[in-house]
């Protein structure tokens, strides 16, 4: 089975074909980055017609590198993400899946990027726990089956990679600022400022990442914005979401009993993270696992996986389709191998 995925949840367009035999055949994306710079954010209008202008030739383009000119199943995000967005994505998917005849599938976008470390060359038996980190969502989720889901712990507010983005922006870095933000973090000294670690001195694996940004405000106004004030609030602000999520995943692992942890999700590609959970994973004699950099962002590539894995159970959409801006994980029905 040849599935061909489409990631058109918020503003990256993401196309890839995948074979269960042959792996991940071809895989493109396009960033609106440099389309939203000047919003200072992603604009929803923007970002959908901007998918429809690249999905189709996206699609055009991966299959002619995969070698094949239609694929056996679409699989195509429905959610969730920006409405707008997703429609665009899901009404694509589903006109070609009816016009070649094969069958579609609606993918939960963080389910696939849960999946994305099964890409790589040696991924994760199951069961496992999974440290979901991205621009709208801060999750640990036990997993114990492909699609047999328990959420252990959920963001109260922002999810890290929004605090990271709107630090940026308290920091004057442009959009999007995450990953630079990160960048300036390394210029900056340890111990000149000391941001808590949220939620991290009571009970639970809920996380709460609102506050840092205010801490930050505060210390921008009182300290100033030089240069390496700049940085060295950055590197504050990145070692407290990194101890953070490192505390909360040593604690999920004790509780559990699993020694095995994936780490997915655009801050998942995160240098100081990486770092800290490999050593904490030694100190706990466990293993962990990272989908490579380009998977951790949104791709199509996670999205034809995680659809292969529905479609060959047999599961498949009718002939309507919808998009989900929200959408639980724990709400997703549960696959049997056929």
């Amino acid at each position: 089975m040849y599935v061909l995925g489409i990631e058109t949840s918020c503003d990256e367009t993401g196309v890839a074909v995948y074979h269960p035999e042959r792996g991940l055949l071809a895989h493109l994306l396009h960033s609106q980055a440099s389309l939203h710079r000047d919003y200072g954010g992603v604009v929803p209008e923007l970002a959908s017609r901007n998918h429809i202008s690249r999905t189709i030739l996206l699609i055009r383009d991966v299959l002619e590198a995969a070698g094949i000119t239609k694929a056996d199943g679409i699989a195509y995000t429905a959610g969730p993400g920006l409405v707008g967005a997703l429609l665009v994505g899901a009404a694509i998917g589903r006109s070609l899946a009816y016009a070649w005849g094969k069958p579609a599938i609606a993918v939960h976008h963080m389910e696939a990027h849960l999946l994305a470390p099964m890409l790589e060359v040696h991924p994760p038996d199951f069961p496992f726990l999974a440290l979901l980190v991205s621009g709208g969502h801060t999750q640990l989720v036990q997993v114990d089956a492909p699609s047999v889901y328990y959420i252990l712990g959920d963001t109260l507010d922002d999810a890290a990679g929004e605090a990271f983005d709107k630090t940026a922006k308290l920091l004057g870095i442009e959009y999007p600022g995450g990953s630079q933000l990160s960048v300036l973090a390394e210029n900056g000294r340890t111990g000149v400022f000391t941001f808590p670690r949220p939620m991290t001195a009571r009970p639970g694996l809920d996380f709460s990442f609102s506050g840092l940004k205010t801490q930050v405000l505060n210390t921008v106004t009182a300290s100033g914005s030089d240069e390496q004030t700049r940085a060295d609030i950055a590197r504050a602000f990145v070692d407290a979401v990194v101890d953070t999520l490192i505390i909360k995943c040593r604690r999920a692992m004790r509780s559990t009993g699993l020694k095995r942890l994936i780490a997915a999700g655009g801050v998942s590609a995160n240098r100081q993270l990486r770092e800290g959970l490999t050593r904490m994973i030694g100190e706990e004699g466990g293993r962990i696992y990272f989908p490579r950099p380009e998977f951790c962002t949104d791709n199509g590539a996670m999205i034809a996986y995680a659809g292969w894995l529905r479609l060959q159970s047999g599961v498949q959409e009718p002939l309507a389709f919808a998009a989900y801006p929200r959408w639980p994980l724990q709400d997703l029905p549960r696959v049997v191998d056929p």
